[in-house]
């Protein structure tokens, strides 16, 4: 099997289709520009690099990624290093030409040597496994890049497998976003064989992936695996017996601080073993349950284990989880007694009236932030009610807003509590 490390393309997976005859020059000029109808006057050693290599390979150039380099450019010029290469396909700002695989083999062959730039973002793309292909040479090649968000880019389980096997031997890799490439579990399992070699990973995201009850293997990995940080997994149907065998390796496993197990089936059951096993771990720190269904039962679990063993997890979100004020407010009581638990996500649960004064309590008392929760207190008629706030772990996660920051800590307060290096 192929491992990254050769020139030669494999024979399995699809290679770049051959180079397309040479199109007529006016049409070689230009294949997107800005509104004002001319292309960006090429000023920068990236941007060159780029338009003459589509030249030399006869390959269309896309503006948008010219437009994108220039940026960089420019920040190269001021003497910044360290610097993130945003070509995300979902910019609402400007006119956008998506990124084919054709277009990320030139890409990855003017990055590959490249010395000032350490993070790729080239989300909500087409590049498919032709890409994948050519992502997989990079992270053979280039030894600065610490941050690859490939989410939504039409990989299938052959791009997965290839990518996987060129992490076995990346030891410079922090940060790898999957998120949304139907791999399916196939390609899974190449990535849980992966990270029980790759010492260097410390984030990664497999959600919404195509993954069906993904625990046995990602199990095995976490028994072995003692980098790994932050682990999302949402969306891969997990069921109780999936969350039992999670747990069984999170008592192996002294790393693991943000663990995503969102939009699964895990119900009531499941959350025994989280709640024992949450008595003797003390690493992880976020732990996001939304859109379960761990009802009043499960969330009184937790809440008891709470109240009386675990010091270390920060965050909890339990959103759309189908729990009562019975439940809701046991929770409420467990963060009177644990000092650690600092941030709770409850929106999309049943609330009643003693529900909405136990969290008003809790934030009138100064032991529940305003930014730390997605909930707020008010009251009518003398009743207390609660509203949503656009606060969370992970809000804009899959989107950013088209003004201000998208990185406001109250609204992404998994990444604030678990950083993993520098802007990542």
């Amino acid at each position: 099997m192929w491992d990254g490390g050769s020139e030669a393309a494999p024979a399995g997976p699809p290679p770049l289709p051959p180079a397309p005859a040479p199109a007529p020059a006016a049409t070689r000029a230009m294949s997107w520009a800005p509104a004002g109808g001319s292309a960006p006057e090429i000023i920068g050693h990236l941007q060159e690099n780029y338009y003459n290599l589509c030249v030399e390979k006869s390959q269309k150039i896309n503006y948008f990624i010219l437009h994108k380099l220039q940026e960089v450019d420019k920040e190269i010029e001021k003497g910044l290093e360290g610097l993130t290469l945003n070509i995300a396909g979902n910019s609402c700002l400007m006119p956008v030409e998506r990124v084919t695989g054709e277009d990320f083999w030139i890409l990855s062959r003017i990055l590959k040597k490249n010395l000032y730039i350490n993070g790729l973002d080239v989300r909500y793309n087409l590049i498919s496994d032709v890409g994948a292909y050519y992502a997989a040479r990079l992270l053979q090649k280039q030894h600065k890049l610490i941050y690859l968000n490939l989410m939504f880019n039409d990989i299938g389980p052959e791009g997965g497998e290839l990518i996987a096997k060129a992490l076995h031997k990346n030891t410079t890799l922090k940060y790898l976003r999957m998120t949304g490439n139907k791999i399916e579990n196939k390609g899974g399992m190449f990535f849980a064989a992966m990270l029980q070699i790759n010492s260097s990973l410390e984030k990664l995201d497999l959600g919404d992936c195509d993954l069906e009850e993904s625990t046995v293997h990602l199990g095995h990995m976490l028994k072995e695996n003692h980098c790994l940080v932050e682990l999302h997994m949402c969306k891969h149907n997990i069921k109780n017996c999936g969350i039992k065998q999670l747990c069984d390796a999170l008592y192996l496993n002294g790393s693991l601080r943000y663990l995503d197990v969102s939009c699964n089936k895990i119900t009531r059951d499941g959350m025994v073993y989280l709640a024992d096993v949450l008595k003797t771990n003390t690493t992880l720190e976020v732990l996001d349950l939304s859109f379960n269904r761990i009802e009043n039962a499960g969330a009184k679990y937790l809440s008891e284990t709470l109240a009386s063993h675990n010091r270390s997890l920060k965050a909890l979100s339990v959103v759309s989880n189908n729990i009562e004020g019975e439940g809701l407010v046991a929770l409420s009581q467990s963060m009177k007694i644990n000092p650690t638990l600092s941030n709770v996500y409850i929106w999309g649960n049943k609330f009643d009236e003693a529900t909405c004064v136990a969290y008003s309590e809790l934030m009138q008392m100064g032991r529940l932030k305003p930014d730390n929760t997605d909930v707020e207190a008010f009251v009518v008629d003398g009743h207390v009610y609660l509203a949503e706030v656009s606060n969370g772990l992970k809000k804009h996660y899959y989107w950013r807003p088209t003004y201000g920051a998208a990185c406001r800590h109250s609204a992404n307060a998994g990444f604030t509590l678990v950083p993993v290096g520098g802007h990542l």
